[in-house]
């Protein structure tokens, strides 16, 4: 009874969990319906989803014109303007996502209902994730959202590559979500508390050396798994191919990017102090990432595959700038969020041109796209436009997004930096090299067995389509609008 007694139930911001609760809700209500009216509900089912990804802006958009901060259980779960800038991020990406799942998943034999309730459920893993500040948060925002991802990607159950996809996503995520575990729990060991804040106060005083190295390093590997850096990379490619193409698209982009709010906050937070640690660290992995993912994805025929080792190159593109966490933090913080927004519409529309051809060719093969120009010049040029995005050619998106990692890199300067730069430039040069073979099937070569039958692009994924490509261009010849919540976010996130 004294322990009870003793017992203060922490203070809550409804308002600050509004986002949280909203999208909460409208995953209640998913099941709820689906529980109710059994089949007569699986054409209400993306709507409502959408409808609850749309809904969950509004407190976001109030929080911002509030422009308030506020701090939950000590500090433990913050709002704030970084968050929101990637809160919003996130739904809207979760919003494409399921424009591009509409008619993919109706027309297939798979589950609708339960597949939107666990879309819902990751995305608010992510949305939990931009506000986490401490460890225990951390944890369990992460598990929130890869707990469906891991049945989102078996979800074509009469598949053997997708089953065989999402056991080794699963396999492999444990084990990462382990490593990371037992790093989180030397961490806390050393510096008696969860809290970034508290930790990184801790860990540069440079108690029990060895021990924190390890700590950080066992941390660190859990998320490079989590953004598929080499040579944690191994269940992407599989995965990615083996999984409905909507899921890959979710996975490559808010996943990904999840992790790499983690790591933010981790870095440039938690263990600022340690830079002899995590900036090696970074250097090789973004390297190796970048480097390796370009090689491989030159040898595909597979699209989706192909895309999927491109994936692992942006991932480390997307690192370098934790390379120079130190010397560069502003423009390291500005040139991630960046190139994770830009990144997330490009590839997006990226998957949903994929998504398109593949309901007449019925293929993920490169060669089925020769021609595509002359039976689909919309979808040619819409592809070429991500493609072009991708390995960053003016005047789409992509160019600022790299852009934001030369200018880290310069501002740190030194002799490390400016090596990471040409690596930089040197995977850009690889990366055109195979987006440009996809480019060359669509202009110059013929339709397999002179099929030229026009594409009917659906209402949604047509909807897909726009927002991205609206969003890679605009970002590209304004790319103010992304700046702008670039530096929003950097100055949230370093105060």
């Amino acid at each position: 009874m004294e322990v009870l007694s003793a017992f203060a139930r922490p203070a809550l911001d409804w308002h600050a969990l509004a986002p949280e609760l909203t999208l909460l809700a409208f995953g209640t209500l998913i099941t709820v319906v689906d529980v109710v009216w059994d089949e007569r509900s699986k054409r209400t089912m993306p709507t409502l989803a959408g409808l609850g990804l749309l809904a969950t802006l509004l407190p976001i958009l109030t929080l911002a014109v509030d422009g308030t901060d506020r701090t939950m259980f000590g500090g433990a779960y913050v709002v704030d303007d970084f968050s929101l800038v990637l809160k919003a991020l996130f739904l809207i990406s979760g919003y494409v996502v399921i424009l591009m799942s509409v008619d993919y998943i109706r027309e297939g034999d798979y589950y609708e209902n339960e597949y939107y309730t666990l879309m819902l459920t990751s995305l608010l893993g992510m949305v939990m994730m931009s506000s986490s500040r401490d460890l225990i948060s951390v944890f369990v925002a992460l598990e929130l959202l890869s707990i469906p991802a891991y049945m989102l990607a078996a979800w074509r159950k009469g598949g053997p590559r997708s089953n065989e996809a999402g056991l080794k996503y699963y396999l492999m995520g444990v084990f990462a979500s382990a490593v990371m575990l037992y790093g989180m729990s030397l961490v806390y060991g050393l510096a008696g508390s969860t809290t970034f804040s508290s930790i990184a106060e801790a860990l540069s005083e440079g108690v029990a050396d060895p021990v924190a190295i390890l700590g950080i390093l066992f941390v660190l590997i859990g998320f490079a798994f989590k953004v598929s850096a080499v040579p944690f990379h191994t269940w992407a490619p599989d995965t990615y191919e083996g999984a409905p193409t909507p899921v890959t698209a979710f996975l490559a982009v808010a996943s990904k990017a999840a992790g790499m709010v983690a790591l933010i906050q981790l870095v440039f937070v938690a263990f600022m102090g340690r830079d002899d640690v995590v900036q090696p660290f970074f250097w090789v992995i973004s390297a190796l990432t970048m480097t390796i993912g370009n090689l491989i994805a030159l040898r595909q025929t597979n699209i989706v595959r192909l895309l999927a080792y491109s994936g692992v190159a942006q991932g480390g593109f997307m690192l370098v700038p934790f390379a120079v966490a130190s010397e560069a933090p502003a423009r390291a913080i500005e040139a991630v969020v960046i190139y994770m927004a830009i990144y997330a519409f490009m590839n997006l529309g990226a998957f949903s041109v994929v998504l398109a051809v593949a309901r007449k060719t019925r293929s993920g093969e490169i060669d089925s796209y020769g021609g595509l120009f002359q039976y689909a010049p919309g979808l040619a040029v819409a592809m070429t436009i991500f493609l072009a995005a991708l390995a960053g050619i003016p005047p789409a998106g992509g160019w600022f997004a790299k852009f934001g990692l030369f200018r880290a890199l310069l501002d740190a300067g030194g002799g490390w930096a400016a090596a990471l730069g040409v690596i930089v430039a040197v995977n850009t040069v690889i990366a055109f090299a195979y987006y440009a073979r996809v480019l060359v099937q669509m202009w110059f070569l013929p339709a397999p067995d002179g099929d030229e039958r026009p594409i009917a692009v659906t209402g949604a994924l047509g909807a897909a389509l726009v927002i991205t490509l609206v969003a890679t261009m605009a970002f590209g010849v304004l790319p103010g609008l992304v700046g702008h919540f670039g530096e929003v976010s950097v100055l949230s996130a370093l105060g």
